[in-house]
């Protein structure tokens, strides 16, 4: 573990073994910290706060940018370790590193936008200031879909608000964000500035979000563990921000276009083999047009190869054997349910198959959302499609969920697309196109998707607190 600018290992020394999803090799065993190593990181980051938060914004705005340069020319091997402990395909891995630089130079950018206002008092022998201050000391909990960007996404607009930082990745993946502190290093960050710590969520997770010193948390995961997080966040009534699960509705109306639906309906189903918050998980068609477009759908779904991700295939495999099985399991519910098989991937485990945690694409055709697989977050390779008679339905039936994280609508009708912002109750709506945020956007969840967000000058203020002070010289 990286803490208070050394490495270190754990008080006793037992380890959490790291497989790569695609070979079932132990590619590196790592610390499973102790609620005391927990609290050597808290006393670490705490004890660097105040000279952190004492410097001028614009230099810790230069140390990140730092850690993005360091990060910018170690991206090959950055890369490479991502596909290693995730198993996405390499390419994807390298756009993942791209996108861990573009969070830390915009956080950087946001060095000289740290703002207050000064509000009109009632006296006039005084004024209302309005600031913004630091927290203290952050936990970042990641979930293992982007063990590296998710990391970089929280790290850079923490430090440059002038906190300081504790990560913790998922066990599945805790390489990238190691890797991570190793860089810090390089770029001259102070330490205890950037803490990482390496263990189970339910015990060093546990032990970083229930201790007083911990200000704020930032978790993204499932809506399980998030549940979890906030129940625990309120003993000290803690600021906690939750970016969770989703159940993405794709919209397709009868004057879309067909080509541009389906390409992006592809690419929001399958990236990372499924495994994205924001994926297309459920498919409302326009009667008049669904058979044309699950043609189109099915067949480019079929032509995506699945194989080594060091060698970019389309797929790569799930992240672990328990999770490859959940949507396995998922499917056959599903099918008992009602479901028609449109096109039958599914585990493959033979051949070049036998080691690693494969799943082909699925393409599944339900009658209502009441079938699981239209209700339950998928997280894994396979397509949910319904029929709908109009835009009235497909409304209700997108808004017939407990998530409310991501939306998607293709449509030529402006008069829809005017509408859908006020119909569509999820925190990102894509109109016409496939998924992936702005950085300067800002990415958040309604409902059971979590609170809080990241991204833009929303996100950023996420890591500032509000003081009022009534200046009186009368």
């Amino acid at each position: 573990m990286f803490i208070g600018g050394q490495w270190t290992g754990a008080e006793n020394r037992s380890t959490i073994d790291v497989e790569n999803p695609a070979t079932e090799k132990i590619i590196a065993s790592v610390v499973g910290g102790t609620k005391e190593d927990a609290e050597t990181a808290l006393r670490a980051a705490q004890e660097a706060f105040p000279a952190w938060a004492a410097l001028p914004a614009v230099e810790r705005g230069r140390a990140v940018a730092s850690l993005a340069d360091a990060i910018e020319s170690n991206a090959a091997h950055l890369a490479r370790l991502v596909t290693l402990e995730q198993g996405k395909p390499l390419n994807h891995a390298f756009e993942e590193i791209s996108a861990s630089v573009t969070f830390l130079r915009y956080a950087a950018e946001n060095a000289r936008r740290i703002e207050g206002d000064i509000v009109t008092s009632d006296s006039p022998s005084e004024e209302i200031h309005i600031r913004r201050h630091p927290y203290g000391v952050v936990v970042g909990l990641t979930a293992w879909n982007y063990p590296s960007a998710l990391a970089a996404r929280k790290l850079g607009p923490a430090l440059v608000a002038g906190n300081t930082f504790i990560l913790l990745s998922h066990e599945a993946t805790p390489l990238s964000g190691l890797a991570l502190a190793a860089l810090s290093q390089q770029a001259g960050l102070p330490g205890g500035v950037f803490n990482v710590v390496t263990g189970r969520g339910p015990v060093v997770g546990d032990a970083l979000v229930r201790s007083p010193v911990s200000g704020l948390i930032t978790m993204t995961g499932s809506t399980r563990a998030g549940r979890a997080i906030y129940r625990t966040g309120a003993e000290h009534i803690k600021v906690v921000r939750l970016e969770l699960g989703g159940k993405a509705p794709f919209i397709v109306m009868e004057d879309a276009d067909i080509d541009a639906a389906v390409t992006a309906a592809v690419a929001a189903r399958y990236t990372n083999c499924g495994q994205i918050c924001t994926c297309n998980e459920r498919m409302y068609l326009h009667r008049s047009i669904a058979d044309q477009f699950l043609a189109r759908f099915v067949e480019a779904s079929r032509v995506l190869t699945v194989g080594d991700p060091l060698k970019n295939a389309d797929l790569g495999p799930k992240v672990s054997r328990v999770e490859r099985d959940k949507v396995a399991q998922m499917v056959g519910q599903s099918v008992e349910s009602g479901a028609e098989v449109l096109l039958e991937g599914g585990v493959l485990e033979d051949g070049n198959y036998s080691k690693g945690h494969w799943y082909a694409p699925t393409v599944l055709e339900v009658k209502d959302n009441s079938n699981p697989a239209a209700r339950e977050e998928v997280f894994g390779p396979v397509a949910v499609a319904m029929r709908v008679d109009g835009f009235e339905e497909a409304i209700a039936l997108a808004n017939d969920t407990e998530f409310g994280l991501s939306a998607y609508l293709f449509t030529n009708n402006y008069k829809r697309l005017a509408q859908a912002p006020y119909l569509l109750k999820f925190g990102e709506l894509y109109l016409n196109r496939s998924n992936g945020e702005a950085v300067q956007g800002f990415h958040t969840g309604w409902g059971m998707s979590g609170l809080g967000g990241e991204d833009g000058r929303y996100g950023f203020d996420n890591y500032l607190r509000k003081q009022t002070a009534y200046l009186n010289w009368g």
